[in-house]
């Protein structure tokens, strides 16, 4: 049984929000409301919610129990400039205000509470309109479930069309974004795998043919975070603009593929998308595809655009046949779609693994 989270607070409103917090992410934590807390406990709990009054009264030195990592200072007073050059003497990990924090502290929480190791996270963007970024993020999730990858596809486009029409499934039962645009906070990762529609075996959150509603950026965060939670692979298909949501999608990816066909004109295109989205990916890579007649090779398309190369991705012969048979992008084995996300997917996974 692991220790429990320490709240070290003798301001009774921010102890009750706190203990809110906790509940809502399903933790027990240990109250400690005296001057110092005991070293014990501080030293062994995963994480230390220290209230600023704390750190105020913090008097002697030498009845603080220490540095250590895993703390994070809790303050109410917007107003109070000072609490940070607290939280550089305590050698806290983050100074956080509530309630417009509470966000991120519910998440720093659930990290804690359920430590499974998150979902590796990929985007799909394209360098331009038509490059095929849609058909490689279902392929992609789709030979990952073929490897026995639990996997959530996530359609992040809204004026895309639906991946459930490029996957032959808009007739599945079960959420689409519509139903979710006003998720905010921690959404259960359980409640969200229960209920998204299947697809092929891929677990798929997708837009409806409805009128276009604005995604929220909480919405995006919360939704991404529950998916994130149950681990393997999640995917994004993303647009090229870059709004709130995107943004927050953007900051979350473990890696980005951007599509890029080998022409000027889808160069010139890629590279606006660089300069918009690019530089909120920590890992962004491009995925060449051959022009239809002379044109810039998989090598130069990297260095015009200064990034690494994930590969080269021909063209799939019969692919529109097999979409109209409803077979999904990615469905044979030995297609050019398959064995490229065949060998993405392990080489990736393999990083992830020596990373870790």
């Amino acid at each position: 049984m692991t220790d429990s989270i320490l709240i070290f607070t003798g301001d009774e409103k921010l102890l009750d929000r706190l203990l809110r917090l906790c509940a809502a992410v399903g933790a027990e934590p240990d109250v400690v409301r005296d001057a110092t807390p005991p070293p014990g406990p501080w030293q062994r709990a995963p994480l230390v919610l220290l209230g600023d009054d704390r750190a105020l009264a913090r008097t002697d030195p030498a009845q603080w129990p220490g540095r250590r990592p895993g703390v994070v200072l809790v303050g109410r007073d917007l107003d109070d400039h000072t609490v940070w050059e607290r939280g550089l003497t305590l050698g806290a990990e983050q100074v956080v205000h509530l309630p417009g924090d509470e966000p991120w502290l519910v998440e720093r929480l659930a990290e804690v509470t359920d430590p499974g190791r998150p979902a590796l996270t990929v985007g799909v963007l394209g360098g331009r309109g038509g490059a095929g970024a849609s058909t490689l993020a279902c392929a992609l999730a789709v030979t990952a479930v073929r490897r026995g990858t639990r996997t959530t596809l996530l359609d992040c486009d809204s004026l895309g069309g639906g991946l459930d029409v490029l996957l032959g499934s808009e007739t599945a039962t079960g959420p689409r974004w519509p139903a979710l645009v006003s998720a905010s906070g921690r959404l259960s990762g359980r409640a969200l795998d229960e209920s998204l529609p299947r697809a092929h075996g891929v677990r798929l959150l997708s837009w409806d043919r409805a009128d276009s509603t604005p995604l929220p950026g909480e919405a995006m965060r919360s939704v991404l975070a529950a998916a994130r939670r149950g681990g393997g692979l999640v995917v994004l298909d993303l647009p090229r603009a870059v709004d709130e949501a995107v943004a927050v999608a953007l900051a979350h990816l473990d890696l980005g593929l951007l599509v890029v066909p080998g022409e000027l004109r889808a160069l010139v295109a890629a590279r606006r998308v660089v300069a918009t989205a690019g530089s909120r990916v920590r890992d962004l890579r491009v995925v060449a595809r051959p022009p239809a007649a002379r044109g810039l090779t998989a090598d130069e398309l990297g260095e015009l655009l200064g990034l690494p190369l994930a590969g080269e991705l021909p063209d799939e012969p019969g692919l529109t046949a097999a979409a109209e048979r409803g077979d999904p992008p990615g469905a044979y084995p030995r297609g050019v779609l398959a064995r490229f996300c065949e060998t993405l997917l392990s080489r990736v996974s393999t990083d992830a693994e020596v990373a870790a």
